[in-house]
């Protein structure tokens, strides 16, 4: 006989939360100082003027204005090139 009742266990139900990543903000919306423009993990999108970084990749606005997108050309150091995107924040 067995010593504990016959319930069963299940091997699903460990999926991980959402992290909300992604574009809040896109080319031509306002922002106000410290909103949310990019969450991201790395850096995918790349910081310009009007715009900081945080400590996991976030990008926020440093000043109010509107939300502008560039792309690029980056040279990498090892002289490869790569192309990103650039956002920056032009002030009212």
């Amino acid at each position: 006989m067995a010593s504990t009742k016959s319930v069963g266990s299940t091997k699903l139900g460990r999926d991980s939360i959402s992290k909300r990543l992604g574009i809040k903000k896109n080319h031509g919306q306002a922002v106000k100082p410290g909103e949310i423009i990019i969450r991201q993990r790395g850096s995918k999108f790349l910081h310009g003027a009007g715009v900081s970084k945080g400590a996991d990749d976030t990008l926020y606005a440093k000043v109010g204005g509107i939300v502008e997108f560039i792309s690029t050309k980056k040279i990498k150091f090892d002289g490869n090139t790569r192309y990103a995107k650039i956002v920056k924040v032009n002030p009212l």
